[in-house]
Parts: C-alpha cells; sequence; structure tokens
C-alpha cells in the first residue's frame, strides 16, 4: 500500500526508490503527466477544436469557451408544453437562446453559452423534454464557437 497515493507507487515509505534504476526513478506527482495533457487541450481548444482526452469532463476538456448551436426536436412536441419546458431548462442553465415550433410539427432554436451547459442542455432535448412530450429524436447543426452570446435570455417565440 502506497502512503501518499500522489506520489510515484514504487517509491518505499521511507521516500527511497524500490526500482533497479535508482536515478532514474524519483519522487514525481502522479498527475504530473496530466497537467500535461490539459496543456494540450487549452493549445487546441484555441484553434476552435472540440477535444475530449479520455477520462476528463466535457467541463474540464473544454472550459468556459462559449458556443453556439441550432437545434430541430421530432416527435411529439406540440402541444405538450415542450417550449415552456426547453426555455425553463435553458434558463436553469444560464443558457439563452430560443425556441419556436414549427409547422412541420417540430420544435427547433438556438442555444448559445458555454460548451458544458450546451451539452448538457442537447442531452435533456434529446432524452427528457417536457414530461408529456415523446422525442423520436433530436438533431443538432450549424456548432460554432462564438466570442459572445448574440441574446440576454432565452425566448419563445410564437
Amino acid at each position: 500500500m502506497v502512503s501518499d497515493p500522489g506520489v510515484c507507487p514504487s517509491l518505499a515509505k521511507d521516500g527511497a526508490p524500490r526500482c533497479a534504476l535508482k536515478s532514474f526513478c524519483r519522487r514525481i506527482p502522479v498527475s504530473a503527466p496530466l497537467a500535461g495533457v490539459g496543456l494540450l487541450i487549452a493549445f487546441l481548444s484555441t484553434f476552435g477544436c472540440l477535444v475530449r482526452a479520455p477520462g476528463l469532463s466535457m467541463s474540464m476538456a473544454e472550459g468556459d469557451t462559449l458556443i453556439s448551436v441550432d437545434y430541430e426536436v421530432f416527435g411529439k412536441v406540440q402541444g405538450v408544453f415542450f417550449r415552456k419546458y426547453t426555455q425553463a431548462e435553458g434558463k436553469k442553465l444560464g443558457l439563452v437562446g430560443w425556441v419556436q415550433n414549427t409547422d412541420q410539427g417540430t420544435v427547433q432554436g438556438q442555444l448559445q453559452g458555454p460548451t458544458s451547459k450546451v451539452r448538457h442542455m442537447q442531452e435533456w432535448l434529446e432524452t427528457r423534454g417536457s414530461p408529456k412530450s415523446h422525442i423520436d429524436r433530436a438533431s443538432f447543426n450549424n456548432e460554432k464557437v462564438i466570442l459572445k452570446l448574440d441574446y440576454s435570455d432565452f425566448q419563445i417565440v410564437k
């Protein structure tokens, strides 16, 4: 059993290396390689690349980058308060944008906000919706990184 979980496990309790190459095995925190992964993700995100490293959550990998994405939800989504629940969920997450019914019986709109919050809302649109709705599928298009929000609130468009 290792006394300090953040330290190389090949060290004995007294801190001396137990491996054959004593000069090679130093007291290096196990988390040090993860710092390099974080720097790589930060570097790639400056180019607008949406990267998720294995084992990292969306919020850790993507930070507070603002994105905009259009959506359309298919199924029984009209006449079941879907727009009202979508607006409430968007506001709860701190997102801005809009939602409206279409003539084709779908609901469409746009989401804007931090990537991790938009991802949460996308999942909500695909799987939950309003209590009486039945979602067949949701599509998301025109995703892009934005520098500022285009809206100040989350609106229902009639």
